[in-house]
């Protein structure tokens, strides 16, 4: 199983628009953030993790020419505007998209792409099947089980992703002890660190090395990563010996 960070910044990007900050001004390529989501390759399936505002260049990126499914965390916009992107791979692989989401983020994404699930058929449209997932039920992507597991980002229920001994989990700021068992075992653990001050819906890098060393998980990084986090290379040497950030582009293996 192949992982790759296909963007790693909050809901603005690195850097946001107009700013002038030195991070934003960084010529480290690691500075740069698209908005956050992952790709899966299994080898015989290969799937996303949220499709946001820059899904398409992400794809580009990646040259991508199969994707089989894309599983929502939740319904904000820096997580769900990329989904009409979806059409070249209806077109390439003349298939339905297999969307799998929570009930309350099928409602959310049929509003914001409300033009996708109506009745009248219109030529070009993205074509999509959507699959529910149940906070508390495993479900598969062809024959690969993925457990879901539930956070909190403040009042927003919001789902990550165990996939085999990857757990993969962004937009937190609570996960719960029974949750956390789910996450126990894992060899490599992503969880997001905002920033170094408090924020009302994520973890502070410090809020997520504290959590990452209670679970005990061999390899963690560190995503949905803020310019207020500071230079990559200066947060990153300051890690944990197991710990870094993660960076667009990155790939792992398990």
């Amino acid at each position: 199983m192949k992982i790759t960070f296909l963007g790693t910044g909050t809901s603005q990007g690195v850097p946001p628009i107009g700013c002038q900050s030195a991070v934003c001004l960084s010529n480290n390529p690691k500075d740069k953030r698209l908005r956050t989501s992952i790709h899966i390759d299994y080898g015989d399936i290969k799937l996303v993790v949220d499709s946001g505002p820059d899904f398409r260049q992400q794809m580009l990126r990646m040259d991508a020419r199969q994707l089989d499914a894309v599983l929502f965390t939740h319904e904000h916009k820096d997580h769900t505007a990329g989904l009409d992107d979806i059409r070249p791979f209806n077109f390439m692989q003349d298939t339905d998209m297999q969307i799998y989401a929570t009930e309350w983020v099928q409602q959310a994404l049929m509003k914001q792409f409300d033009y996708i699930f109506k009745v009248v058929d219109y030529p070009g449209l993205p074509k999509v099947n959507l699959n529910l997932i149940k906070k508390d039920a495993a479900f598969f992507v062809g024959e690969h089980k993925i457990i879901p597991i539930e956070v909190l980002h403040y009042k927003l229920p919001v789902l990550g992703f165990r996939f085999n001994d990857f757990t993969y989990i962004t937009d937190a700021n609570f996960i719960s002890e029974q949750e956390q068992e789910k996450i126990k075992g894992s060899k490599v653990l992503v969880l997001n660190a905002l920033r170094t001050q408090p924020h009302i819906s994520h973890f502070t890098l410090q809020e997520a090395i504290d959590l990452a060393q209670k679970l005990d998980v061999p390899q963690v990084y560190f995503t949905h990563i803020s310019h207020q986090l500071g230079f990559h290379d200066e947060v990153d040497a300051a890690l944990p010996e197991n710990m870094h950030l993660a960076y667009d582009g990155l790939q792992i293996e398990l």
